[in-house]
């Protein structure tokens, strides 16, 4: 062992102990290591910096970039709101759409992304059906890992395994290669989670854990908007038709606020926000508040033309995308105190409603247009939410105290959704066909992206999670650090000297499991990065194709069910989920074993050896 090869070990020892302690940050450390290895003479600084140039580092970049544009488009949303939809009351049925969901969408995006959308879904599907959190975040997780196994685009330790076959100078995987494998491990997993829900069912709830944030809902309901919300169709013999409101007054004589109007186009509901200049037509469905619930039984609808319509749920549920609501106090420097709503010009100047005043705790009835507000009083607006959102920067006048939970799940360019779709399509199919290289058709979906306006360039760039391509960066000489040096030959002969006489099967084994291992104390990437070229010069030494012992190490990689600091995705359900370290040890260690045996069984018959 020569002098080189103990400097790259204790660089590698006191960054995987770093890692371990989470400080510094692992992209800080990650970027030291950049540092520390030129100067210890190890690799010229060329050799460091080159993987700012791998082609799989700007290939995650811009997956992240599809990822976002598929979540800014609604598309990741829309999917949840099918899933709550089809689920109905069977607990059953809804754990196994929201792991197909979660590891359908996760094979095309960030698997922590997709899980970060599907915790709020399932948190309000499981208190619809009265069934314990944990029963579905843990399935939730191992299906965000699973994703990871589905495609060679689902996680970086894919792409950086692949760019090492590359490196080798051997073909790299396909776009599917993983897929029979990873779909192996679904099924595997959707029925290991049927059996084993129960271990997880928790029937408290934890006193110390933070209170759940308002929903829309929540904000309705303290207005008691939920008393006065309606759907009215403007008939076609109806005065109001081709009017403005501002024209009409209807607020002021009738008590009729509109808030938004659902208009038919060819293949879909338009959602208008209601202003001053909204020109109503026959058949729009206005969606009004009531200053009193029996305004309808008074012969106004009659008068005015309007149609009552059904209204199973409130709209502001059925719109949450797109129509939003938000508590607005007025801060002591505040000028609006003594005006009345009227006078505030809300609706005019800021395209919003007022649909509820509270004053010392109270819901306030009526028209209140006239009524003068007072230094305490609260105000629930109501619109579109980017108005919301621009309400906020007017601390003078407004304090936004309370933004709804859905807040989240906002798709700003929910009309470019087919747009989304199809780059989606466009980069999968080149991807695919194999026209162009990868990182060429992820760069033409980025571009499309852009063009169709489903992302624009400042979200873009927001979009990409720079600690991950840093940690990569600063891995990836490591790889190279370790072969130049003679620590590959080392880790290689050690593993041939004890399993060699084995078999290669046995050596498939090894490897999973220490991938595995390595995997529960330093990120899945940096795991890949050090153990793929071990695994392809193993192969090599034992006169077998490669191609299994690498797709062993990319399945590993993404086989992080044991602890719940082995992945953001399980650290992203641990609070939710109200799980202990010992639930994922429970659940997870037998599951790793039952995935390993799986694809030690599978990779030779797809991969021959």
């Amino acid at each position: 062992m020569n002098l080189d090869l103990l400097i790259v070990l204790g660089l590698l020892l006191g960054a995987v102990t770093l890692f371990v302690l989470n400080k510094p940050r692992m992209d800080v450390v990650a970027l030291l290591v950049i540092v520390a290895l030129p100067m210890t003479g190890v690799l010229e600084i060329q050799q460091t910096l080159a993987g700012f140039s791998d082609p799989s580092v700007v290939l995650i970049a811009a997956l992240f970039v599809i990822g976002d544009g598929l979540v800014r488009t609604g598309i990741a949303y829309r999917l949840g709101d099918w899933l709550v939809a089809r689920a109905g009351s069977s607990e059953t049925r809804l754990l196994i759409l929201l792991m197909l969901s979660a590891a359908g969408l996760g094979s095309v995006m960030s698997s922590t992304g997709v899980v970060a959308i599907f915790i709020p879904v399932a948190l309000g599907v499981a208190a619809r059906l009265k069934i314990a959190p944990a029963r579905l975040m843990m399935p939730l997780a191992f299906a965000g890992l699973i994703s990871g196994m589905l495609t060679l685009v689902a996680t970086p330790p894919n792409l950086v395994v692949n760019s090492e076959l590359l490196r080798a100078g051997l073909e790299g995987f396909g776009f599917f290669s993983l897929t029979p494998i990873g779909l192996a491990v679904l099924v595997l997993g959707i029925g290991y989670m049927l059996l084993t829900r129960s271990w997880l069912a928790r029937s408290g709830i934890d006193a110390d854990a933070a209170p759940p944030r308002l929903t829309l809902a929540d904000l309705a309901a303290a207005y008691r908007l939920n008393e006065r919300e309606r759907r009215l169709k403007v008939r076609a013999d109806s005065p109001l038709a081709r009017q403005a409101l501002n024209e009409l007054e209807l607020r002021r004589q009738y008590g009729i606020n509109v808030i938004g109007v659902e208009r038919q186009r060819k293949f879909r509901t338009l959602l208008l926000m209601a202003t001053g200049n909204t020109l109503l037509e026959p058949g729009d469905v206005l969606l009004v508040d009531l200053a009193s619930p029996t305004i309808g039984l008074l012969g106004v609808y009659q008068q005015l033309g309007l149609e009552p319509m059904p209204l199973a749920t409130s709209y502001f549920s059925l719109h949450a995308h797109e129509l939003g609501l938000a508590e607005v106090a007025l801060p002591p420097e505040s000028t609006l105190p003594g005006k009345t709503i009227l006078e505030l010009g809300v609706r005019s100047q800021h395209k919003l409603n007022v649909v509820g005043l509270r004053r010392h705790g109270v819901a306030l009835e009526g028209v209140l247009v006239d009524e003068k507000l007072k230094p305490s009083d609260m105000l629930l607006v109501a619109g579109n939410w980017k108005n919301i959102h621009r309400l906020q920067g007017l601390s003078r006048d407004f304090l936004v105290l309370s933004l709804p939970a859905e807040v989240d799940e906002v798709a700003p360019t929910a009309r470019k959704a087919p747009y989304a779709l199809l780059s989606l399509a466009v980069m999968v199919g080149l991807m695919v066909s194999g026209l162009v290289p990868n990182v060429m058709a992820a760069l033409i979906g980025c571009l499309l992206m852009g063009a169709f306006r489903c992302i624009d360039l400042a979200s873009a760039y927001r979009a990409i999670h720079w600690p991950t391509l840093i940690l990569i960066v600063g891995m990836l000489p490591f790889a190279h650090a370790l072969q130049q040096t003679g620590g590959i030959d080392l880790a290689v002969k050690g593993l041939v000297a004890v399993l060699g006489g084995a078999g290669p099967y046995a050596m498939l084994a090894c490897l999973f499991i220490v991938t595995a291992l390595i995997g529960l104390f330093i990120s899945n990437t940096a795991t890949a990065v050090l153990m793929a070229p071990v695994a392809i010069a193993t192969a090599q030494q034992l006169g077998t194709s490669p191609y299994p012992f690498a797709m062993i190490v990319a399945l590993a990689a993404s086989a992080a069910f044991m602890t719940p600091v082995s992945s953001p995705v399980n650290t992203l359900v641990l609070g939710p989920g109200q799980y202990s370290f010992g639930d994922f040890v429970k659940v997870g260690v037998p599951f790793t074993l039952l995935v390993m045996i799986v694809s030690v069984f599978l990779v030779p018959l797809i991969f021959p050896l």
